[in-house]
Parts: structure tokens; sequence; C-alpha cells
């Protein structure tokens, strides 16, 4: 029986300016787990980057842009859309109502400096 994610994979043009825009966007917190290898935490989560040019074999064809996820957040996407709108960020969609895996969400769509497409959402009562 699945249980839920352990961790998701990104592959970047630029490992440190996705750990500053994460970061410094979504205070997800950066470690450097070997030489060079990144991932982003937060929760009981995880988002690995690879840097593109050196992806393992098991990964080829992976590149950069190529993902989508949804994120939950306990900050009000209100206080969300303000930030992304202060750090000069687009918002692709929303502030919508979704249907998530944990039911109803209100989600706010943009794209990190790769192309990601990436979906905060808070959870409606």
């Amino acid at each position: 029986m699945l249980t839920g994610f352990d961790h998701i994979v990104l592959v970047v043009e630029d490992v440190s300016r996705s750990v500053a825009f994460y970061s410094g966007l979504l205070d997800m917190e950066p470690v450097e787990y070997a030489p060079g290898k990144w991932s982003l935490h937060f929760g009981k989560n995880k988002i690995s980057l690879q840097q593109v040019g050196n992806v393992p074999p098991i990964a080829a064809g992976t590149v950069p842009g190529s993902g989508n996820f949804c994120i939950l957040s306990s900050t009000p996407i209100a206080e969300l859309v303000l930030r992304l709108k202060a750090k000069g960020i687009a918002i692709v969609a929303g502030p919508d109502e979704r249907i998530g895996a944990t039911g109803p969400i209100q989600s706010v769509y943009f794209k990190d400096p790769d192309g990601n497409l990436v979906e905060i959402s808070n959870p409606i009562a």
C-alpha cells in the first residue's frame, strides 16, 4: 500500500539560483547533503535539486522546467500573493478553488526560475 511521497527531484539550470529562490520566497530550508548536492526541506518534505548535465543515468531525459507540483501551506494565499507580487514573480493562475488530494483547496500558481509550475494551496475547511 502506498503511503505518501518521500521527495521529488527537480533538474535545474543553476542549483544556487534555485536554492535562493525557494528559500527566499517560501522559507524552505536548504541543506547541502553532499558536496555540491542540495535539497530543500519544509515540514517532513524534501525537494532534491539536480544540476542539468549532472543527472544520474536513471533520470536521463529529465530537463529543467518539466516539474509541476503542489505544496500545501498554512500561510494564507492572500499573503502569498502579496509576497509573489513584491518579489516581481508573475502569477500564472489563481487564486482559484481546486480539488486536491486532501479535499478542496485554494491555489495560486507561478513559475520558478527554470519554468517549473509551482502551485501553493491552502486547504479549505
